[in-house]
């Protein structure tokens, strides 16, 4: 069985925990050797910005030790041989660069998801 996983929400519980749990499960499901890929939309496209850092974040006179990093998380799927397609309208809307994007993402038209979808067993939406 082939999955798709569309992660949507951005940056989900990333303040309570180290990681985004979606991105967390398909390294899980990834792991245990699943077919899985990932498409990464709306907000979520930021994931694949390389210069992001969340260090420094305190809450009141808590620091968080841990920040999470969700690029570095990213780039571990896609050396696991997970795809991971961003969807190339959503990094137009935000101002984003190719050049400021991870290596390895496959940028996906708007257009073109049909196609992409059709390849896959099942679809998650998260």
């Amino acid at each position: 069985m082939k999955v798709l996983s569309i992660v949507e929400t951005a940056y989900r519980a990333t303040i309570e925990e180290q990681d985004d749990t979606i991105i967390w499960l398909s390294h899980a499901i990834k792991g245990a050797g699943a077919d899985m890929d990932v498409l990464l939309q709306g907000n979520a496209v930021n994931y694949g910005v390389l210069e992001q850092d969340a260090g420094g974040l305190a809450i009141g006179k808590e620091p968080q030790t841990q920040p999470p990093d969700i690029v570095g998380d990213i780039e571990a799927l896609i050396e696991k041989g997970c795809k991971v397609f961003v969807v190339r309208e959503d990094l137009d809307a935000r101002g984003i660069k190719e050049s400021e994007l991870l290596e390895g993402l496959n940028k996906v038209a708007r257009s073109n998801l049909a196609d992409c979808l059709n390849g896959y067993d099942q679809v998650w939406h998260w």
